[in-house]
């Protein structure tokens, strides 16, 4: 927690963070169509970047981290330009819940990885996603953990593997209906350039 908390000022200033989150919100408006009576989540928010690219197709988002630099920087970001749809929540889904039981649609981008028991996360986002409602996820494809090597504490998942991922939202209660490779980093790593692929992966309840 402590990485994202000192990278928060400046997570604004990486140019490919902002495109991949452009990229991702347009796919996500593409296939679920939203109208603005839907509510939405978006676990793992950091700055708010994805949601930002959301915030006119949907009538609330709530916007849940536990980072409180990232937090700090998504209230501030609120405030400036006086954003009146956002909640930003910093609470651990894990261990409490938000009030609201009635989301239409729960997104995440590059924070499913981080969570080591994502069957609690699954039985969570099942608990507050509405029948018929959506859950979007966006991760990497499963590596050789290399991405994380410069983090000697990482304790999360080398990405996933589809067909092992939609087992486990299967269940949990969620239909995968669409899967797509929608974007690729590309990183240094020790002495290599690697490329490590995005997955985007909608699923119903």
């Amino acid at each position: 927690m402590k990485h994202f908390d000192e990278q928060a000022h400046d997570w604004d200033n990486n140019i490919e963070k902002v495109e991949r989150a452009g990229i991702l919100a347009k796919e996500i408006i593409d296939y679920i169509q939203p109208n603005k009576s839907f509510n939405a989540l978006e676990f793992g928010c950091g700055t708010g970047l994805l949601s930002y690219q959301l915030k006119d197709v949907f009538k609330t988002i709530t916007l849940v981290d536990t980072s409180e630099g990232m937090m700090k920087v998504l209230r501030e970001k609120i405030e400036r330009e006086n954003i009146k749809n956002f909640d930003p929540t910093s609470i651990d889904l894990l261990s409490e819940k938000p009030i609201k039981n009635n989301y239409d649609v729960i997104y995440t981008l590059m924070t499913l990885h981080h969570i080591s028991n994502i069957d609690k996360i699954f039985k969570v986002f099942d608990s507050i996603l509405k029948t018929g409602g959506y859950l979007c996820i966006a991760d990497l494809v499963h590596e050789d953990g290399s991405f994380h090597s410069d983090h000697s504490n990482f304790e999360g998942h080398n990405g996933f593997d589809k067909d092992e991922l939609s087992s486990t939202l299967r269940e949990n209660g969620f239909i995968v209906e669409y899967y797509k490779i929608f974007y690729t980093i590309v990183k240094q790593s020790g002495d290599e350039i690697k490329r490590y692929p995005l997955f985007l992966m909608i699923c119903k309840k």
